[in-house]
Parts: C-alpha cells; sequence; structure tokens
C-alpha cells in the first residue's frame, strides 16, 4: 500500500522534469497512473467482501508511536477505489477539457499529488500519519482550486478554502493527540480497545470538539459550507474530483473511521444528527435560489455531505449502510454532473442555466449521460439512486427518536435534490436550441465518455444491487464494530410506507421542477441576506482580526530594541513577581556562607561604581568605557573564585563588546538624544526590579538540593571518552561539539551581516 501511495508523489516530481512530453496528445497517457491503482485495489474486493482486514506497517518515528500504519478493509477499499476510480475518468477528462492549456502537466502534478493525499488519508491506521496527509491535501487542493492564479476570484477561493480546511488540520492534530495520549497509541484500530477508556476521560468532549471540527471543515458542514460555493472557481475537472468525490468526503470518512472509537456517549449522535440536519436543509433550500450549473451542484454537494453526517450520527446499522451506499451515489452522479456542466460550458462559453437549452440535438451522447445522472441524483427506479433513497427513509423511521421529524426532513432534501439533479441534468438539453448554440459541435470522445461510464455503473448497480451489497455495504458494516446483522439490499421491498415516501419525493420533485424555473430575481432576493450569512460574519471577522493585528504589531514592534527589551523584562517580572508572592519560601543557611575578604569588596566597589557611572554619565564613550569596567570587575571575580578560564571568556567577551560599541558609536549621529529622564527612571525601576528577582531566584536555587548527576557524569567521562582535563572545554567542544560549532556559525553569519550594514552606502534615491 505504501507503494500505491508513493506512485502519485513520484509521479507528480516525474512532472517536474519532464512534464513538457505530457502535454497534447500525449496527456492522456496521464490517466494510467490513477487507472493502474484502481485495477490494483480492486484485486483486493473478495478478500475484503469475505471479512479480511490488511495491516502494513513502515516504522517511521517508532520511540513517538508515529509510523506509517496502514489498513485495508471495507472502509478504506470503498475509498481508495472512488479516489482512484473517479480519478481515471478526470484524469482522461482533463487531457481534452485542458487541452491547449500551458501548464497542463503542472495541473496533471497537482491533482497527482493530490490522489496520493488522500489515498493517504483513508488507508492511514495512525492518527499522526492521517494527519500530515489531512493537511497535505488541503494544501494540493489549495493549489489546484487557485490553478487560475492570474485571476484574483481563483486566489481568493483557494485562500479560503485553505484557511478554513487549515484550521480543521490543526484540530484534528488537537484530537490525534488527546486520543494518543488517552488510549496509549495513535493505531485507531488498538483504540478500539480502550474505547470505554476514551469515552470515560476527562477528555471526552474536548476530543469530540477537535473531532467534529476537523470533520466538519473538511465536509463543508453549517457553519464552514461556504468554502465549497467559493471553491467552484477552481476548473472543472478540479471541481468533479475534489467535491464530489475526494475530499469533502475525507471528514466523512473521518467521522465514519472513528464512529467505532468515539460513538460511546449521546452526544456524539445529537451533535451530528442536528448538524448534518441544519446543513442538508439550509443548503438544498439554498439551491433554488441559483441559477449557475456549478453553484447548484455546489449547494446540493453540500446538502448530500449533510445527509451522510446525519445518518452517521442516527449510528443504526441501516443507516451506516445507508450512508456507504448514498457515498457511492453521490460519486457517480454528482461527478458526471460536474463533468456534463464541465462540456456546456466549454462548448457554450456559459453556465447560466436560464440560457442553456436544447443542446441535446448537437451533444447527445451527453444529453443521454446527463439525462441517467439525473435519474440517479433524484432516485428513481431502477437507479442506484432509488435504492440509497429507500435506505435513507428506513434509517430515518425507524430511528428511536424524533422519526417523523428527521423522515420530514429527509423528504425535503431529497426533493430538492431531485429538483437540482434535473435542473443541471435534464433541463439545459430540453426545449428548443436557440440560434447562437447551432454551430456547437459534439467535443473529443475524452469529455463525454467518462460521464457515460459512470451513469451507466450506477444504472447497472441499481438493476444489480447485490454488487455493491458484497463490494462495498457489507464489508463497510463490519468495520463498524456492530453487531452485524445480515441484509440483502433490494430494489423492491414491496408496498410499504418507505415506498410510499419515494413515491411521494418523486412527485414533489418534479412538479417543484416544472413550476419553480431558475430566475436570476431569486439570486437577488437571496442575496439580500448576505450580510448575516456565515461568509460575510467570518470575513467580518477576519478583518477585525486584521485590524486589531495591525494595532497589536504598530503596539509592540516599533523598531526601538530599549522597547523589546522593556516588554520582555517586564512580562518577566509578572511572572516572576507572582511566584514570589504567591507561593514562595527562602531559607538561606548563614553559616555556609564564607567572609568577604578586601579584594572581593574592592571588586565590588568597583564594580558598583561602573554601574553609576555608566548609568548617570553625559557621555556615550564614558559609558561604554564604564560598562568594560564592570565587565573586568566580573571576570576578576571569577579569577578569584579559580575559574580562570571563564575569566578569560569574560574578559574576551568584553573586551570585544566595547570596541563594537565604539564602532556602532562612531556611526551614530552626534547629537542625537534618544531618551530623556522619564524615561531614564523608567528603565532604572525596572532594571532594578528584575536584577532583584534575579538575585532571590539564585538565592533560591542555591538553597535547593541539588542534581549532581551530570555533573558527575561529565567527571568521569570527559578524560575517559574525550581525553580531555578541562570539563568545560570538552563540554564545548566534544560533548555538544555540534551545537558550538553551529553556535558559531551563527556568530559568523551575524558578524559579517554587521560588517555589510557598517560598509553599506546607500544612494539618494535607494535611501527613498
Amino acid at each position: 500500500m505504501l507503494e500505491a501511495v508513493l506512485l502519485g508523489f513520484l509521479f507528480s516530481l516525474f512532472l517536474v522534469f519532464s512534464g513538457s512530453y505530457l502535454r497534447g496528445r500525449l496527456a492522456v497517457l496521464s490517466s494510467l497512473i490513477p487507472l493502474s491503482l484502481f485495477i490494483y485495489f480492486s484485486t483486493f474486493i473478495s478478500e475484503i467482501a469475505d471479512g479480511k482486514v490488511i495491516y502494513e506497517i513502515h516504522e517511521w518515528v517508532p520511540s513517538f508511536g508515529v509510523n506509517l500504519s496502514f489498513t485495508l478493509d471495507g472502509l478504506s477499499l470503498l475509498f481508495a477505489l472512488m479516489i482512484t476510480g473517479v480519478g481515471t475518468m478526470v484524469f482522461v477528462y482533463s487531457s481534452a477539457y485542458l487541452k491547449d492549456h500551458k501548464y497542463l502537466d503542472r495541473f496533471y502534478g497537482y491533482l497527482s499529488l493530490f490522489m496520493a493525499a488522500m489515498l493517504g488519508l483513508v488507508l492511514s491506521d495512525n492518527l499522526m500519519s492521517m494527519f500530515i496527509f489531512w493537511e497535505l491535501t488541503s494544501i494540493s487542493s489549495f493549489y489546484l482550486i487557485g490553478f487560475n492564479n492570474d485571476k484574483e476570484d481563483s486566489r481568493k477561493s483557494a485562500l479560503i478554502a485553505l484557511g478554513v480546511t487549515g484550521i480543521g488540520g490543526l484540530m484534528l492534530l488537537g484530537g490525534a493527540i488527546l486520543l494518543g495520549d488517552v488510549a496509549g497509541t495513535y493505531r485507531i484500530s488498538e483504540m478500539l480497545s480502550s474505547r470505554e477508556a476514551i469515552a470515560d476521560s476527562s477528555h471526552y468532549v474536548l476530543i469530540l470538539i477537535f473531532i467534529f471540527s476537523a470533520a466538519f471543515t473538511k465536509s463543508a458542514q453549517f457553519p464552514f459550507h461556504f468554502w465549497l460555493p467559493e471553491a467552484m472557481k477552481a476548473p472543472t475537472p478540479v471541481s468533479t474530483y475534489l467535491h464530489s468525490a475526494t475530499m469533502v468526503k475525507a471528514g466523512v470518512y473521518l467521522l465514519f473511521r472513528m464512529t467505532p472509537v468515539l460513538n460511546g456517549a449521546e452526544i456524539w449522535h445529537t451533535v451530528l444528527i442536528v448538524v448534518g440536519g441544519i446543513t442538508m436543509i439550509y443548503s438544498a433550500i439554498h439551491i433554488i435560489f441559483r441559477t449557475d450549473l456549478k453553484g447548484i451542484l455546489a449547494y446540493s454537494t453540500i446538502a448530500a455531505l449533510g445527509i451522510l453526517v446525519f445518518l452517521i450520527g442516527i449510528g443504526t446499522q441501516a443507516a451506516l449502510v445507508a450512508a456507504a451506499v448514498f457515498i457511492v451515489v453521490h460519486a457517480l452522479y454528482k461527478a458526471s454532473l460536474f463533468l456534463i456542466t464541465g462540456i456546456i460550458d466549454h462548448e457554450t462559453g456559459t453556465r447560466d442555466v436560464t440560457q442553456l437549452a436544447g443542446l441535446r440535438k448537437v451533444m447527445l451522447p451527453v444529453a443521454i449521460a446527463g439525462f441517467i445522472a439525473a435519474l440517479i441524483s433524484g432516485g428513481v427506479p431502477p437507479t442506484l439512486g432509488f435504492v440509497g433513497k429507500d435506505l435513507i427513509y428506513e434509517s430515518t423511521l425507524h430511528f428511536k427518536d424524533n422519526a417523523i421529524l428527521l423522515t420530514i426532513i429527509a423528504l425535503s432534501t431529497n426533493v430538492l435534490l431531485f429538483y437540482a439533479g434535473f435542473v443541471a441534468g435534464i433541463k439545459p438539453f430540453m426545449g428548443k436550441l436557440p440560434k447562437k448554440f447551432e454551430k456547437i459541435r459534439l467535443p473529443s470522445p475524452l469529455m463525454w465518455v467518462p460521464p457515460l461510464i459512470m451513469t451507466s455503473a450506477g444504472l447497472v448497480f441499481g438493476l444489480f444491487p447485490g454488487l455493491i451489497e458484497t463490494a462495498v455495504a457489507k464489508p463497510i458494516a463490519m468495520t463498524q464494530a456492530l453487531q452485524f446483522e445480515d441484509f440483502h439490499l433490494k430494489l423492491w421491498h414491496g408496498f410499504n410506507p418507505i415506498l410510499a415516501l419515494s413515491a411521494t419525493t418523486l412527485i414533489l420533485g418534479t412538479v417543484l421542477y416544472f413550476v419553480l424555473k431558475p430566475k436570476h430575481s431569486l439570486e437577488v432576493t437571496i442575496a439580500k441576506l448576505d450580510p448575516i450569512a456565515p461568509k460575510t460574519l467570518l470575513i467580518n471577522l477576519s478583518e477585525g482580526f486584521a485590524v486589531f493585528s495591525k494595532f497589536w504589531t504598530n503596539f509592540f514592534q516599533t523598531g526601538y530594541l530599549r522597547h523589546y527589551l522593556f516588554i520582555v523584562v517586564s512580562f518577566l517580572i509578572l511572572l516572576l513577581g507572582y511566584l514570589i508572592f504567591s507561593d514562595f519560601s527562602l531559607s538561606i543557611d548563614t553559616s555556609s556562607l564564607t567572609e568577604l575578604t578586601i579584594y572581593e569588596i574592592s571588586i565590588l566597589i568597583m564594580l558598583l561604581l561602573g554601574v553609576l557611572y555608566t548609568v548617570f554619565t553625559k557621555s556615550r564613550l564614558a559609558a561604554v568605557a564604564s560598562l568594560g569596567v564592570v565587565g573586568l570587575s566580573f571576570s576578576l571575580l571569577f579569577l578569584f573564585y579559580s575559574a580562570p578560564d571563564l575569566a578569560m571568556t569574560q574578559f574576551s567577551v568584553d573586551t570585544l563588546t566595547v570596541i563594537l560599541f565604539v564602532l556602532v558609536l562612531y556611526k551614530l549621529p552626534k547629537y542625537l538624544n534618544l531618551s530623556d529622564i522619564r524615561l531614564r527612571i523608567k528603565h532604572g525601576i525596572i532594571s532594578i526590579s528584575f536584577g532583584v528577582l534575579i538575585t532571590i531566584l539564585i538565592l533560591k536555587v542555591l538553597s535547593e538540593p541539588k542534581n549532581t548527576e551530570v555533573t558527575e557524569f561529565y567527571a568521569e567521562n570527559a578524560y575517559k571518552l574525550a581525553h580531555g582535563k578541562n570539563i568545560v572545554n570538552v563540554i564545548l567542544v566534544d560533548f555538544r561539539g555540534t551545537d558550538t560549532m553551529i553556535e558559531i556559525s551563527v556568530l559568523i553569519v551575524a558578524a559579517l551581516g554587521v560588517f555589510g550594514l557598517l560598509k553599506l552606502k546607500l544612494k539618494t534615491k535607494d535611501k527613498k
């Protein structure tokens, strides 16, 4: 499985050097990558259908429990097949759709990168590696959504998508860390044995918040849904791949994967049902206010994602099976509708459904694909959509609480999805062909064959639902750690309430389609609510944050070093002062102190005089010189206490510091006044306070028992291992030799930078 994941990354890398060979007619060869992966994963169908689960582990950072662990079970196999299957169609389609684009090879590179990241995400059995692949999907989708980066809308859409899903990624990281702490492992399969411990943990609610946030942002749940319609600025193949089959379903996948681990409390079900229910009905209502085909598909996608979250929240076997089947249904018809929309846009130059009609006369195969896709979307028998819709009603009707309310919500959403499918899949092809479209010709088969294949699959699976039952429904039901009850998917269940609900959906949807016509006036009406829309509120919040950031930056980043020191030292004084006055005790053993000698008293007096002269002198040069006296006094103290090497170091540093100060003063304006008496008093108070606190802390440290383990180690091994008698030198040169070398390198770089600044002679125009 690792090789399968790496293949996409390697192909992206290959395109960097050889991408020019895969432009033009040879571009379609790129589809061999997802096709080969689809065939590879297809070979596991029979094994997984028999209940087998395949594990694969590659050590990465074993000391932290972070490894490349992969699992292939019913759930991951479904997503792997969907990613590679729909991916193959998108790769083929793109070779014709973007045939003349000069960056087609770059597009395939981004697409391959995204495909590999998605495969890694759905196959990961380790939450940490899943987080990495999760973030890679956000980054690669950022490049894909903003592919037309010469357009401001594309750049803005890409940033919004990255911002929202990026926050979700951080939430996933938080949830993974907490789960790993509670369960003692990052492997999801091993967390199943800690299910009760996780549910009883004090972090359980916080874990749910993190996981929900990650899933809701990625899968565009209310109120984070707005990034998905915005992302429709991307090229149509991107919309097809990311928003119908892969990226937006990553959040759904996460919820599915974590259901056996986290669904131990009522809050899990309640939150998912409420959020999913709001999302599905809210987005479905938005459909009737849209005239842009991609806009209609975007909101119907959000509604479908809401249905999936809603079903996972219900959590019964019937609901989870319904969700699994609906994932397949949605991928087939939504990917097809996106590709068909791309064909229409490519050939007519518009996606405005109010201007489109009669296209069946010039694009009959596309019209057939659109017609079948609409039937699947509406749940019309004998398509797979009908099977999926029945399963949804079965789940809501048999739910223990509020069954009628949940069924009404599901019915309303399905009616509106029926309407959306017919508007996008049928309306552009019906009626009289406008004169401006009469010269349109059928595009390359590379564009219309992929949607025809996918819609045909939806029809075949509907006629033979046993294929989905064996390959998808039952294997996924087994992954959910349920008390598995055998079931069979059928096209016909006889006359019962579920059939009545399906019939009601078809009747109401048909009536709605013929009565309610897409109008720009409706779009204008809904636009009046934009000021209170979640997107507007979030943008206002981000703008407010930008204003606050500007104020914060201007307040702290003044450009004066003394200001930065004042802030840092003041903050430390507050922290240390709080510690001292809240919980602090100090006892000094005066008997252990030695009496001061005349030499020490003399050095101390010299040091104090140096400090006082540095503070009160009006001459900068004299201040620097007296500062040197302070440093030399410390050197003498070190010398008296038998530390000649330390004294030498102090002496060298102080001498160098004085020289550097003099050089800097030489370059400064002669009479520049940078401080006044009030500022000096303020800095004096801060300095004295900080000095007192540091003194107290040193006394506190001296009064505490000492751990001499490290000292003993160096004393014992300095000569044995490094053949040096001076422990300090051995530590600097041998035990921490790399650190010392890097520190010296930093100093050299800094010195070169300072030297360059001192020698810099800008021209007058450059200074401006």
